[in-house]
């Protein structure tokens, strides 16, 4: 899949004029055949705009504009559907579109999902050998570190970056997960999905990649945010006890 022939890469953005350029030049270039989907949340400062216009010269390229509540799971949730929909698609990329996740990244995460042992999910990790962070401060790494082994800790999980949220997907692998059964809004999305992934017995990897801090614009992390995370973590063991 080097040229990127059946897969589909989804960019939640909110807010990401000056970033979404740029990345979507470098997705173009390191896979000419993938379908882009911009799934963008009524952005303030023209983000959809500027995405429409670039899609309007690419045939490949697909924006959703979102008129309903804006958040995450929402958002990517969207753009998974969407792909998912599409006859050709065989493998999705979920990742973010302010330039954190670098698109070279993307060769090694989708490799790993590729031949007859290929996993169903393949993550990228900043916690493990030859992943990183780049450009945090000390206080936003140890907040990242410390949620990532708040949510091992109560779902008992030997995934190390359960809180990242850069995804290769099987088209397969959303059906035994179930879309429409994720209710996190915020970051706690990344953490439920990837949870349902694993209850649902799905070959998960974990590929290391390094996180750049975003080059503009501001993290969308905020304190109501963390707060379902903190709740929603919880919830998540007492579903799985009950078998919801």
């Amino acid at each position: 899949m080097g040229r990127g022939e059946g897969l589909v890469v989804v960019l939640p953005t909110f807010n990401e004029a000056a970033q979404l350029p740029p990345l979507l030049q470098a997705l173009r270039l390191g896979f000419p055949a993938a379908r882009l989907v911009v799934v963008d949340d009524r952005s303030p400062d023209g983000t959809g705009r500027i995405a429409a216009e670039l899609a309007a010269e690419d045939p490949l390229m697909h924006v959703i504009h979102r008129d309903g509540p804006r958040g995450l799971r929402a958002a990517v949730v969207a753009g998974l559907r969407w792909g998912a929909d599409q006859a050709t698609t065989r493998r999705l990329v979920q990742m973010d579109a302010d330039g954190s996740h670098p698109v070279a990244a993307l060769t090694a995460l989708i490799a790993a999902t590729e031949g007859p042992l290929g996993a169903d999910l393949a993550l990228g990790c900043r916690y493990m050998p030859g992943g990183g962070v780049e450009g945090w401060a000390a206080h936003r790494r140890a907040l990242s570190w410390a949620g990532n082994r708040y949510a091992r800790a109560w779902l008992g999980s030997p995934l190390r970056d359960l809180t990242g949220g850069l995804k290769c997907w099987r088209v397969e692998a959303l059906a035994a997960v179930g879309l429409e059964r994720l209710g996190a809004q915020g970051y706690a999305f990344q953490i439920e999905a990837s949870h349902r992934a694993e209850r649902a017995g799905l070959r998960i990897v974990e590929v290391p990649f390094v996180f750049v801090e975003r080059r503009g614009g501001r993290s969308k992390m905020s304190a109501r945010i963390a707060a379902e995370a903190a709740w929603r973590v919880p919830a998540l063991r007492w579903s799985a006890r009950c078998g919801a």
